[in-house]
């Protein structure tokens, strides 16, 4: 019995970090790449790109200087209400998902408006 109750502790501390975030500052998603994520931070831009239908959002600098860089594909953006360019632009905004390298840069996929909120 005291070996399940050990078992059974073990396999929630273990699987909670699956489903934890990490609070982090835009300047450090690189470090985090392939990690659950939660970054505050400003929308300093975006633009919306019709010819490959995606939303392109800068955190924490201007492009080509961002921080960090939001992708927000076509399908995923008719879930917003308004455009997300426009929505978040110079806004303090909460992100909430994982890290990804593309060309040597961070980027967040969302996915869905939930991981997005203006403050």
């Amino acid at each position: 019995m005291k070996k399940k109750v050990i078992f059974g502790l073990f396999m929630l501390l273990g699987t909670s970090k699956v489903f934890s975030q990490t609070a982090i500052t835009a300047k450090d998603a690189a470090k985090h790449i392939n990690e659950q994520v939660t970054i505050t931070d400003k929308v300093f831009g975006g633009k919306f790109l019709s010819n490959s239908n995606i939303t392109l959002l800068d955190i924490g600098g201007t492009h080509p200087n961002e921080l960090l860089t939001l992708l927000i594909k076509g399908d995923d953006r008719k879930k917003f209400s308004t455009p997300p360019e426009e929505a978040f632009k110079n806004k303090q905004v909460t992100i909430t998902g994982t890290v990804i390298d593309y060309k040597g840069k961070p980027e967040i996929i969302i996915t869905s408006p939930d991981q997005i909120k203006a403050q």
